[in-house]
Parts: C-alpha cells; structure tokens; sequence
C-alpha cells in the first residue's frame, strides 16, 4: 500500500499505559523497546507522557499514579502536517509522539521513523531539483517574493523551508526544477538575498574567481 497522508503513520501497535500499572511492569516494557517516551492514559484520557530515562529511578512497588508529577506533557494533532509534528519530536527530544484528535481524544502515536519515511516519500525528497539557500534581513523577508522569484524566472518551486534563523537573518532553504537557475540566482542577489550555497551555474562567482585567479597571476609574475 503507498501511504500518501501522514495519518496513515499513526500506530496502535502498543497500547497506551494506564495509571494503574506498576512501574515494575512499565520498567520492563521499557527495557524491551526503544521508546524515549510513552503515552499515559487515565480512565481513557490522554494525561501526558512517562520518560524511559526517568522511570529508571522510579520504586518498581508503586504505581504509575503515584508518578503523574513527572509526566510530560507533549502531543501532536492528527491533523497536523509533517513539519508540525517534527517541531513538536524536536523540541521535547522524543522519538514518539501521542496524536489527539481535535476532541482531545488520544488515537495513537507516531514514530519519528515513521515520519522521517514519510519526508522521504515527499516530492520535497524525491523529485530531482536543485537546492538553493538564501538569507536575508528577517524584517525584510517575505515567503511570497521568494516564490515569485522563482517562477518569474520559469522555475517551479518544490518546497522551501526556514533552516536557520535569529533576531537579524532568516535563512531559507528552497528546491526548485526547470528554469534557469542562475537567472533565479541573480534575482535573488537583486532583491538583496545573500545566497549561502555554492553553484557550480552561478556566474557571478565564477567571474569573481575569475578575476581573483586572474590578479593572482598578475602580482606574481
């Protein structure tokens, strides 16, 4: 079956921990598995997360209940998109995380192998295209004019995404197919873009080099 929708990753293969369990018991599904968290439930209800490194410490006499203080609270939406859902595995330093529906009803969890499969079936991954990374003033930059950058210079943007950031700079990392990419290349230099990445297409640094091997050769005669 090709899964096309994130959702199609949510797995049930595990069923979430009740309160009511011994920490024993939930020590030693821990040692069997490779979860840094796992959801915990209360009469049904989705009350947060029990990290594998904390229950380490835990008495195996008592219950899961008399834990609940430790609990994390993390959770993603099922209607959330991938790059949603890896903020939320990147942030609590996870590889699972609990999906609630928009009624606060726990349905499953997703795994960050799941997801990372899921970024690799994307046409993001696997269309062929080029990579281009640029940075510009955060008060200045604008999603929509990198786009039409793109695609006044008959380029087709694949998919971009913020890689880097602070108070001053946003840097954006963009796929695109078809156009000429130097063209694009220069535009972006137009509009005041620093461009991050090298491109072997980018003829502006090649006449730069040019003329620095050029002076090179000069001063050294």
């Amino acid at each position: 079956m090709i899964m096309t929708d994130l959702k199609d990753y949510i797995s049930n293969d595990y069923k979430a921990i009740d309160t009511q369990e011994t920490i024993e018991a939930v020590q030693d599904f821990f040692d069997d598995l490779t979860f840094s968290h796992f959801p915990i439930t209360e009469e049904g209800i989705y009350i947060g997360s029990i990290s594998a490194d904390d229950i380490e410490t835990f008495d195996g006499d008592k219950k899961v209940t008399d834990y609940k203080y430790t609990l994390e609270h993390f959770f993603a939406r099922a209607n959330m998109i991938w790059l949603d859902v890896l903020e939320v595995f990147a942030k609590n330093h996870t590889n699972l995380v609990p999906i609630l529906d928009e009624n606060n009803t726990y349905i499953g969890y997703y795994e960050i192998e799941d997801v990372i499969k899921f970024f690799h079936e994307t046409t993001f991954l696997k269309e062929q295209g080029a990579i281009i990374i640029v940075s510009k003033n955060a008060i200045d930059y604008s999603m929509s004019q990198i786009a039409q950058i793109v695609e006044s210079n008959n380029g087709r943007l694949l998919g971009l995404f913020i890689s880097n950031s602070d108070l001053n700079t946003i840097e954006v990392t963009l796929k695109i197919s078809v156009g000429s990419l130097n063209e694009i290349i220069q535009t972006f230099r137009r509009y005041n873009y620093d461009i991050i990445s090298e491109h072997n297409e980018d003829n502006y640094i090649n006449s730069l080099k040019e003329r620095s091997d050029y002076l090179d050769k000069y001063l050294n005669m």
